[in-house]
């Protein structure tokens, strides 16, 4: 078995899974991939079973009874990886807007650098957004402003989606313990992590929004964001992040 991990969440992404499973294989580092389904009406979950054919040994799926939240997803996944006993353990989207081959710089943050968690980061060299519009880039990155503000966690793109943990941060967390479901989730994790004391990377990618199926984000995200960092925050002053490894 491999030591690296994609988890890849999948609602209604026909139109992009096979491609992206594709590339990632075709990686010069090896990479396994994890598909969490989310019973998807268009048939992404029939599509990735077909794939399995070809590749037995390294493309997995669970699927789940319908959608469950971007965090439980991730959540379910990570208790997966950690079963299987990989090393590193990536999230990414299906959509392409993570090029697959940064995961090799994700990668080499953690495996030769030494992170603990590698971040692609659209805000650590200027703002590397492709396709987006303009109000949508100001929110994106003022929520990443607004998030280091309240947390004082030094990270430029407390958001991002496109990350690496090595296996000693998710067997330190609680992920029981994770509140958020929505895009917040990405936010508690980075800060949980960084809470642990654990060494945090940020690597400059290029985001490039979805050119085919439709985006999940929605109001109650958003709101999820807002409200949740200051009661994270509120809350972590009464935990111990004390790590026993």
């Amino acid at each position: 078995m491999h030591e690296n991990l994609v988890i890849i969440p999948t609602y209604n992404e026909k139109e992009n899974i096979e491609r992206i499973i594709r590339k990632v294989f075709s990686l010069e580092t090896p990479f396994d991939i994890l598909i969490i389904e989310d019973n998807s009406p268009d048939g992404t979950a029939k599509i990735v079973k077909k794939l399995q054919e070809t590749f037995p040994d390294t493309l997995y799926i669970y699927e789940r009874t319908g959608k469950l939240g971007l965090g439980t997803a991730y959540i379910q996944g990570f208790k997966w990886a950690l079963e299987h006993s990989y090393q590193y353990i990536f999230e990414m989207d299906a959509d392409f807007s993570h090029n697959p081959e940064d995961l090799i710089l994700l990668h080499n943050a953690c495996h030769h650098v030494g992170a603990d968690m590698s971040i692609g980061s659209r805000y650590i060299s200027g703002v590397n957004v492709v396709n987006w519009p303009m109000g949508r880039v100001l929110i994106s990155y003022f929520a990443s402003v607004y998030v280091r503000f309240i947390t004082r966690m030094p990270v430029r793109d407390a958001t991002a989606g496109f990350v690496c943990y090595s296996r000693k941060v998710l067997e330190t967390i609680n992920l029981d313990k994770i509140r958020f479901k929505g895009y917040a989730f990405q936010i508690e994790m980075k800060f949980t992590t960084w809470k642990y004391g654990f060494h945090i990377l940020e690597v400059p990618i290029i985001f490039t929004e979805r050119k085919e199926g439709s985006s999940k984000m929605n109001g109650g995200i958003v709101s999820e964001a807002i409200w949740g960092v200051v009661k994270m925050k509120l809350m972590s002053f009464f935990r111990s992040y004390k790590r026993t490894t």
